[in-house]
């Protein structure tokens, strides 16, 4: 039996997204898979992480923040609701909670903490790493539609069920977001509107439309380039194909198998395919 990739074994950057100088911001929730570091700081709706994931800035949870065991921020906690502190956690600056904090044992909070609701030093549940378990589980016996709605109820808890809610943005285990580059061993999709500075590493790359990517893409399966997006870098596919959809601009080179140009799409460097080079002038050519 075939089973569908689980859903948090991708990075997905959501619409909207960008990355600002000192923060990754998102509209809604964050959740790093473990053994995974984010070199600047975080803002999101709820921000969740697995063990042993190091931010090197402030995290600025509207909602919730947990962070399981040995996880390590460079500098402040700020959380709107509760937040879930696991054992061995280590935060460079101070810790504020609008709500409850639940503490887990040999924290180390180096500028103090505060919290307006209830204080319990304690081993809370480590939360990351029960839905990454759980969803596994449901996914190996074949409950997909189980498991999507696992997730779909995670990130929309205390949401009103009348206001849209905003997909969460989602890194996956041992991967590396900076400045300088983002680094995955899984897929990557990524948004409409979003501004990202780096370069994208990752298995395969969907980038949506109106994006800018301050950086290079490279993959080593098929890499897909939304309408008016700008690549301000090379576009690189080892064994995969590359599709540029209309008003599309790589400023840098290409290389891939086959390249499939859409209107007005554009490629400011040189063209590199073992393949074919195909150039739409309208979208019937592509059928």
């Amino acid at each position: 039996m075939a089973f569908r990739r689980d859903p948090l074994d991708e990075l997905v950057v959501p619409d909207g997204t960008e990355a600002k100088e000192v923060a990754l911001e998102t509209d809604g929730d964050v959740l790093v898979g473990a053994r995974s570091s984010v070199e600047f700081g975080v803002r999101g709706r709820n921000v969740l992480a697995g063990e042993s994931v190091e931010f090197g800035g402030d995290i600025e949870a509207e909602g919730d923040c947990r962070l399981d065991m040995w996880c390590d921020v460079a500098e402040n906690v700020l959380v709107g609701q509760d937040a879930y502190i696991g054992e061995r956690v280590h935060i460079g600056g101070e810790m504020k909670v609008a709500g409850d904090l639940d503490i887990g044992d040999d924290v180390e909070i180096d500028e103090g903490f505060e919290a307006n609701g209830w204080i319990v030093i304690r081993n809370p549940m480590p939360t990351i790493v029960f839905l990454f378990v759980y969803l596994k589980q449901l996914l190996l016996i074949g409950e997909e539609d189980a498991a999507q709605r696992l997730v779909s109820e995670f990130v929309d808890e205390d949401e009103d069920e009348e206001e849209p809610t905003a997909k969460p943005l989602i890194v996956p285990r041992n991967a590396t977001v900076s400045d300088d580059a983002w680094r995955v061993s899984t897929p990557a999709t990524i948004g409409d509107g979003c501004r990202l500075h780096g370069n994208i590493r990752a298995e395969s790359i969907d980038v949506g439309e109106d994006c800018n990517v301050f950086g290079s893409l490279r993959a080593r399966e098929d890499v897909s380039v939304g309408e008016g997006t700008r690549i301000h870098g090379d576009l690189t596919t080892r064994s995969g194909d590359v599709t540029v959809e209309p008003g599309a601009r790589v400023l840098g080179d290409v290389s891939c198998s086959d390249l499939d140009l859409g209107p007005g799409a554009e490629v400011d460097g040189s063209i590199r395919a073992d393949g074919e080079i195909t150039m739409r002038t309208t979208e019937r050519d592509l059928e």
